[in-house]
């Protein structure tokens, strides 16, 4: 298909997405999905991971939008040790967390603060602002004090927090 296709395809409906802070459309794959299946379409190559989603058996996924290398790697480890089966993706910044997020649909963001390109509190507010992601925990990694925070408090309300210090006992 042409991309203006798809374009006018999101625009009158058909298919769900969502724009980046660049313009760019993201589709969801389920709508995709059901866009094929509406027209007797054959499913999308490889089908099997969205078939195991709609089972309820794929494995947990989580997306680290991280800055750090050293918070990557001790994050990574945590999770290696306390949820082996879960599938750890990681982004070094906010733009391209939020490009990951709209194409993994991830059961968990662990979402720094203080990123480059999008700053946490945005990419939060960002997320919270599309349907999608509604199924998706939220959960803000940082290395910021209480007053520090202050001027995030509008994206950081009712979202859990952990405090780096305190990472490895709280995560």
């Amino acid at each position: 298909m042409a991309v203006r296709s798809v374009q006018l395809m999101v625009d009158r409906g058909e298919l769900q997405a969502w724009k980046t802070p660049g313009g760019h459309r993201r589709i969801l794959r389920s709508s995709l999905d059901a866009w094929l299946a509406g027209r007797g379409g054959a499913a999308m190559a490889p089908a099997a991971p969205a078939t195991a989603a709609a089972s309820g058996n794929r494995p947990l996924t989580l997306l680290l939008i991280e800055d750090s290398v050293h918070f990557q790697n001790l994050i990574s480890l945590v999770v290696k040790r306390e949820l082996p089966e879960a599938e750890l993706h990681v982004a070094s910044d906010g733009i391209a967390g939020l490009a990951m997020a709209g194409r993994l649909e991830p059961d968990v963001l662990l979402i720094d603060i203080l990123l480059p390109g999008i700053d946490g509190a945005a990419l939060i507010t960002s997320l919270r602002s599309h349907p999608q992601f509604a199924r998706s925990r939220l959960i803000v990694i940082t290395a910021l004090d209480e007053a520090q925070r202050a001027p995030y408090a509008f994206a950081l309300a009712g979202v859990p927090l952990v405090h780096k210090t305190a990472l490895v006992a709280e995560l």
